[in-house]
């Protein structure tokens, strides 16, 4: 067994409080909360029951995913229509640029905060 294995491999929860597992070799039965949502589930409410871990070898840290119990998740409530129109404003807000107030048609970058026209308009008026 190779020290990074054994690191990662705690069935018991000594080490870290709940059982722990190598990345991949969880066993049957426990999910993450994206492997829940693929299969139209949610944690609901219920503790943490297990994590897989993985050792970064060259940054020297550690990747953890928490797991959860399938057979204690429940079903993902319904999106209601004014879920809907909440996200439809919200991603209408991220498409519109607020310099020059048009809908883009892709979310504007963070990093910029505005959109590629104006990004283009601010250089040539720089140069």
């Amino acid at each position: 067994m190779s020290a990074v294995y054994g690191k990662c491999f705690d069935p018991t929860g000594a080490r870290y409080g709940v059982p722990t597992y190598p990345w991949r070799l969880a066993p049957d039965g426990y999910a993450t909360r994206r492997q829940l949502r693929a299969k139209g589930l949610r944690p609901g409410g219920q503790p943490i029951a297990a994590q897989v871990m993985r050792v970064n070898r060259r940054a020297g840290g550690v990747r953890v995913a928490y797991l959860y119990r399938e057979d204690l998740a429940k079903p993902v409530r319904p999106m209601t229509s004014r879920k809907w129109g909440a996200l439809a404003l919200a991603m209408l807000a991220r498409r519109t640029c607020p310099s020059c107030r048009i809908d883009v048609g892709y979310c504007i970058p963070t990093s910029y905060g505005i959109c590629g026209l104006c990004i283009a308009l601010e250089e040539q008026r720089a140069a």
